[in-house]
């Protein structure tokens, strides 16, 4: 889907809530509304918007479909790396899934079921947000060994593998790669692990030659019922990744970035604990959000 389309279908105002759809309700994520359809499961990315693991009380007006797209634009140039959870001609399924619904069908993704893994896969090209403090507090980024006297927002020399907990409550937990394989068993975490890194390299090619600097992003993997891991949930989004400006990039502070950082900046200047409730947007920060969005969205979709 083009730029400008998509641009065009941006609701008003943060679509929260989801109409009653004629499906089995299967359950709510931070930010997605998921529906059983027998084989499959219908996922609709609403506009709530979660930091800290917290969903705030307002939305960003169309983040579920700058998100849903820009995850489509990369399940189609992941393929080769790895298949991904969308049924096949995922498209026309969809269209007659939603027939009576058309406004749903650019925030809904149509998948397989499939078993989950347990971790979230992610990988660091370079040192920022919870990576860098941790640095500054152990001199090592969740355990493994970095350069001495590196500064914030630089490029490792080599992409780590930082793995994390997927917790469906509260806050995701550091492993370490030990705790990884032992969690996954040797051959899922060696498929998980190259996998995690092919995948961001194929990121970080791509959005370099959008002008963006892919600084870190997560990943997360499923089993089908033959046992073969497949790629599911959202791929290479603002919300799952760090994005950049190249033509801004400058190490040795923070960067403006194409993500909820923003929002996240924000919050850390209220008086907050990251507990619910979490404070309301103002209008202006839900306006900047959603004009970084759009920036992602806009430089990886047109040619």
């Amino acid at each position: 889907m083009k730029f400008e389309t998509i641009k065009d279908q941006l609701p008003a105002e943060a679509v929260l809530q989801i109409s009653k759809l004629p499906y089995t309700f299967h359950g709510s994520g931070k930010v997605r509304e998921i529906y059983d359809l027998g084989e499959n499961l219908l996922i609709i990315a609403t506009d709530r918007l979660s930091a800290f693991d917290v969903i705030l009380p307002n939305g960003i007006p169309g983040k579920g479909i700058i998100l849903t797209q820009i995850s489509l634009f990369w399940f189609e140039r992941s393929r080769e790396i790895m298949g991904n959870h969308l049924v096949e001609n995922h498209h026309q399924a969809l269209q007659e899934t939603l027939v009576n619904h058309p406004d749903l069908i650019p925030r809904s993704m149509l998948v397989k079921k499939l078993d989950p893994l347990p971790v979230e896969a992610v990988v660091r090209g370079y040192i920022s947000g919870s990576g860098w403090k941790d640095y500054k507090k152990t001199g090592k980024v969740f355990g493994q060994d970095v350069p001495e006297n590196l500064v914030e927002s630089q490029k490792f020399p080599d992409a780590l593998f930082t793995p994390t907990t997927k917790a469906q409550t509260g806050h995701d937990e550091p492993l370490t790669l030990e705790e990884c394989e032992s969690l996954l068993g040797k051959d899922i975490y060696d498929k998980v692990l190259q996998t995690s890194f092919d995948l961001y390299n194929l990121g970080a090619e791509i959005a370099d030659k959008t002008n963006l600097v892919l600084a870190d992003t997560k990943f997360e993997f499923g089993k089908d019922k033959n046992g073969e891991l497949v790629l599911i949930d959202e791929v290479l989004t603002p919300d799952s990744s760090r994005y950049w400006p190249k033509e801004d990039y400058e190490p040795g502070g923070s960067q403006q970035a194409f993500d909820k950082q923003y929002v996240r900046d924000y919050l850390e200047q209220q008086d907050w604990d990251k507990s619910a409730p979490a404070p309301t947007l103002p209008d202006e920060v839900v306006q900047m959000s959603l004009d970084r969005y759009l920036a992602a969205l806009e430089r990886l979709l047109k040619p």
